[in-house]
């Protein structure tokens, strides 16, 4: 019995030196794994990281467009002037007011919509490639054609107007009142195809056996959607908004395109200010700082975010 157990100890051991190879493994197999992701790596370094670290550094100078002008260290003078920077403060309000003016239209109708895709219906295949139409649509071809959708004189919107006699309509666009809900409304259009193929994809993996045994037990459309939907479309739902959110905020081309942001700043994001102090005005040290300033907000979503996520992976 002895021998029989020291024999299947052994077994078990390996041959001598087994435990070295074992060792060994694990870096040969992390020096191929990093020699696999180095060609990724290289674009995000170069592309991403070291411009990032670049504006972040010009922020902390004086730096203007001109061959000859020289570069000085001002340390925060340029947060300094930021601070009392009213106009920049209003498009950052502005900004806010966008990003949340999306964002949230653009969950609600995207999940109504991923709802109704995700029904056994009729020519369903169809109106899924229909639905993701805008999303495939580059942000500067859509802003085009909003533009020719408002245009106060031939555009369908109101043209569509006039022949219901609501009026004669209105320049959209550049009306101090009407700009801003405008541009959102196109947002959300131009958004919402990706949330709702996130979301799709959510509920696709939702257990059909859960929604037929709550049906059984005699629940309605609410209450199933709210105990056997939603705990397994909350974490999608919560990835993509804060994406959104993001993405939203840091618009650019599509109000760019569309108002150019007016009229009277109206839509005049904190992105475009920063693309006109740097590229209209030649002041490159102070749009970096303002860059600066929406990378820290970024971040600060990013980290309630992941706070979240993480409180709520401990919950469960």
């Amino acid at each position: 019995m002895t021998l029989a157990s020291a024999t299947v100890r052994s077994e078990r051991r390996g041959p001598p030196g087994g435990s070295q190879d074992k060792r060994s493994r694990p870096a040969g197999r992390s020096a191929g794994t990093w020699f696999l992701v180095l060609p990724a790596l290289i674009p995000i370094l170069v592309l991403s990281v070291g411009p990032l670290l670049y504006g972040i550094a010009l922020a902390f100078t004086d730096a203007q467009s001109g061959r000859t002008r020289s570069t000085q260290w001002v340390g925060g003078l340029n947060f300094q002037d930021l601070l009392h920077d009213t106009l920049f403060w209003d498009s950052f309000r502005i900004g806010l007011v966008w990003a949340f003016g999306v964002t949230v239209p653009q969950f609600v109708l995207a999940l109504g919509l991923a709802l109704l895709l995700n029904q056994n219906l009729r020519m369903r295949w169809l109106a899924r490639a229909l639905a993701i139409i805008p999303w495939a649509m580059p942000e500067v071809v859509v802003g085009l054609m909003w533009r020719l959708v408002y245009n106060p004189d031939a555009g369908i919107l109101n043209e569509t107007i006039r022949d219901l006699g609501l009026g004669d309509g209105r320049d959209w666009l550049t009306g101090l009142a009407t700009a801003l809900p405008a541009v959102i409304v196109v947002g959300v259009w131009a958004g919402m195809p990706q949330t709702t193929v996130a979301l799709l994809a959510g509920l696709q993996n939702t257990p059909q056996e859960l929604h037929e045994a709550a049906a059984l037990d005699g629940a309605g459309a609410w209450r199933r959607f709210r105990t056997v939907t939603w705990p397994v479309l909350r974490p999608v739902a919560l990835a993509i908004t804060a994406l959104n959110f993001i993405w939203n905020f840091n618009s650019f081309a599509l109000v760019y395109v569309l108002t150019n942001g007016g009229p009277g700043g109206r839509t005049r994001l904190p992105m475009l200010f920063a693309y006109e102090e740097a590229f209209h005005y030649g002041q490159f040290g102070y749009a970096a700082a303002m860059g600066c300033v929406m990378v820290a907000v970024i971040s600060v979503i990013l980290a309630v975010y992941l706070a979240g996520r993480l409180r709520g992976g401990e919950d469960r």
